[in-house]
């Protein structure tokens, strides 16, 4: 088994839990996911509900939050059969639109306790505070496979160029075209747009409007170019890069907030990690370009004395096939200095 990587709840812990439906108020029970933990038990209600329970130990902490839209979290004492009475923190999901979320929350309250590092409260607020943002606007369509590509690049280019050159809290607060930011990323002096392409007719990508390419009003406009092959023998996909990504923010709360923040608002949730699987990926080639002089791009002062009336949006396909001569670095080590 993969350390450090979630292992979901198996549909086959809940089918044999609802083959045996409890009466009353009474719960029946089974280990969660038990290679990772012996206190994380899914259990069902009489009404069908399934539940998480974490098992405390007699002076853990536990959590109460009645306020998650989708999911009610209460601690109490509850007696598993073959246990005494125990308090247990009780996770009810209230929404089965989100049983697959439930699955991969189980999967990682079990994953932090098995490596030790947080109490069970801890694991539970720092689970919910993620998936909190899952039901508040939880992206309920898989991403098109060009949706995937240009996530894809723009967390590359967070992972192995702007996290090895700054700290993680402020590489990825620079992350802000998921929240509407003209560019990609963004900060004092310099902006950076990101393209991912699976092209074979060159180092084609798809500009979206004019704007796309316009510099900030201060400082200088960076491309940075991703050119991909879609194999199935190829080793890195979207949800691995993810993990990457999650490992590398782990180590600032803020940092890991900001994080699942921008995944959510780019459209991206762990609950669809199975059809994003399938897409793998090679890369090719990446380089970064300085957006200026010969660079290919159609700019609002090509048209005099504007665009033609009605015209709302300008879509077109640049190749930088043959643009070498502004190229600024193909490596991270040769990323200009802020």
């Amino acid at each position: 088994m993969e350390t450090g990587r979630i292992t979901p709840i198996e549909q086959v812990v809940w089918a044999r839990l609802e083959a045996a439906p409890p009466r009353g108020d009474a719960l029946v029970a089974r280990l969660a996911v038990p290679e990772r933990s012996s206190v994380v038990l899914a259990a069902v209600d009489a009404d069908g509900r399934r539940h998480i329970l974490i098992r405390l130990e007699s002076l853990d902490e536990g959590i109460d939050d009645l306020d998650s839209r989708g999911i009610a979290v209460t601690t109490r004492d509850l007696r598993v059969s073959g246990h005494p009475t125990l308090r247990h923190i009780d996770l009810t999901c209230q929404d089965p639109t989100g049983h697959d979320a439930l699955d991969l929350i189980g999967g990682e309250i079990a994953l932090r306790l098995a490596e030790g590092r947080q109490t069970a409260a801890e694991s539970v607020r720092s689970v919910l505070a993620k998936w909190r943002r899952f039901w508040a606007r939880a992206p309920r369509n898989v991403l098109t496979k060009s949706e995937q590509i240009g996530l894809y690049a723009e967390l590359w280019f967070l992972r192995f160029w702007l996290i090895e050159r700054v700290a993680i809290d402020e590489a990825i607060a620079r992350w802000r075209g998921p929240f509407g930011a003209r560019h990609d990323f963004e900060w004092a002096g310099r902006s950076v747009e990101v393209k991912g392409t699976t092209s074979v007719r060159g180092i084609v990508h798809r500009i979206n409007g004019i704007e796309q390419l316009a510099p900030p009003e201060s400082g200088e406009l960076l491309l940075f170019s991703l050119q991909l092959r879609d194999e199935g023998g190829a080793l890195r996909n979207l949800p691995a890069l993810i993990d990457s990504c999650r490992v590398a923010a782990s180590v600032n709360d803020v940092a890991a907030a900001r994080l699942e923040a921008a995944l959510v608002a780019a459209g991206y949730t762990d609950v669809h990690r199975k059809e994003y699987d399938t897409v793998r990926l090679r890369t090719v080639r990446e380089g970064l370009y300085r957006v200026e002089g010969s660079f290919p791009r159609i700019t609002e002062e090509q048209f005099e004395p504007a665009l033609s009336a009605g015209v709302v949006h300008v879509e077109y396909d640049v190749n930088l096939a043959g643009q070498e001569g502004l190229l600024v670095a193909t490596d991270v080590k040769d990323f200009p200095a802020d």
